[in-house]
């Protein structure tokens, strides 16, 4: 059985004779080769090579994302300045202007200034979302198929959920906070356009021929409070999940922050797994925890990423790695939650494989 089958067969809820190892390891092989610093066994290896070298699977968003085109169905101008490590990046519509800034280096990226910061600017927003057609390049899809081969089943995230979006990418936390309470009826408003410009992209995704869809929302509790997730990102979780459903989709949500005060609502959601849920230290849940929370939910990741840094004992990342196996299986997409960090000791992903291949030579018969 090929990685891929294994994958497809796990959400499938089929029955499966191993454990799949499926970390995410692009974030620690860009940095270090674009610092220069990949350890002498990979250099020269593409980020496929390594993957193969080390007995992984690949989780390929990062392919399949290209079938996505989100096309301007009306056409608005939009300037683009370069200074050092600013970009600045202004859209011109019919209804008003936003500009956005932001900084990238060799080996990071962030937002100086967030594009929506008043009510005026969530109309410019709005409008912007409303006038996006969403299709699906075949072939792309098929490039990515050919690059990814048997290593992975196809998968791909789509844009983020309302609230997690207006936080992230278009208000910021601060300013989205403040929102929320200042202008209520224009953020509800805002929302709702959200959702429903989201629409199309979901008819899209519902049509295309990849069967696993995650929600790229990197959820956290602080960005997303109890009574915010119920009553604005609950209902379109609801929602999203009947359509793709309907069409045959398996769906889970990238949960990376800290969620000790969401997990209540895991199973209410509709998904069919959760990716990314981060244990302590470095988040605020226990993975036992998690995994009294998720019932029969398939649990994608696990491992903590802390246990990967050359510093933390290697008896941490056994037993993390023994119990999530333990705890989840079969109903697992064994990784690392989030990802390994670039400053991780790539070896301690070899030896997870090692420690799953063991496993899986005594289940099988």
């Amino acid at each position: 059985m090929t990685f891929r089958e294994l994958n497809l067969r796990i959400f499938r809820r089929e029955p499966v004779d191993r454990v799949l190892w499926q970390p995410r390891i692009e974030h620690w092989y860009y940095t270090r080769k674009n610092e220069g610093t990949l350890p002498e066994r990979y250099r020269g290896m593409s980020l496929l090579e390594v993957f193969d070298d080390l007995g992984c699977s690949v989780r390929p968003y990062w392919a399949f994302n290209e079938a996505q085109r989100y096309d301007p169905l009306t056409e608005w101008r939009r300037e683009e300045t370069v200074e050092g490590t600013l970009t600045t990046v202004v859209e011109h519509t019919p209804v008003g202007k936003l500009v956005s800034v932001f900084e990238r280096t060799s080996v990071a990226h962030h937002t100086r200034k967030y594009p929506v910061e008043t009510p005026d600017d969530m109309r410019v927003m709005e409008w912007i979302v409303q006038h996006r057609g969403a299709r699906f390049d075949m072939e792309a899809y098929q490039r990515a198929c050919d690059t990814i081969g048997e290593r992975g089943a196809p998968a791909i995230f789509i844009p983020r959920i309302n609230i997690m979006r207006i936080m992230i990418e278009y208000m910021g936390f601060e300013n989205g906070t403040t929102a929320l309470y200042l202008y209520p009826r224009e953020m509800e408003h805002f929302i709702a356009a959200i959702n429903e410009a989201d629409t199309p992209m979901l008819d899209m995704i519902a049509a295309c021929p990849v069967e696993i869809v995650n929600f790229g929302d990197n959820v956290h509790q602080v960005l997303c409070s109890p009574p915010i997730f119920e009553r604005f990102v609950l209902p379109e979780y609801v929602r999203r999940n009947e359509i793709l459903h309907k069409a045959g989709k398996k769906t889970y949500p990238h949960w990376d922050g800290d969620c000790k005060q969401l997990l209540p609502y895991a199973l209410d959601c509709g998904f069919d797994g959760y990716e990314a849920i981060t244990p302590v230290p470095q988040g605020d849940v226990t993975l036992e925890e998690v995994r009294d929370a998720l019932g029969d939910r398939i649990m994608i990741d696990g491992v903590p990423c802390t246990d990967f840094l050359p510093s933390e004992p290697i008896e941490s990342l056994v037993s993390n790695t023994r119990k999530c196996i333990e705890y989840f299986a079969p109903n697992l997409v064994l990784g690392i939650s989030d990802e390994i960090s670039p400053v991780g000791d790539i070896e301690r992903v070899r030896m997870v494989a090692e420690i799953c291949a063991e496993y899986n030579g005594r289940i099988r018969p």
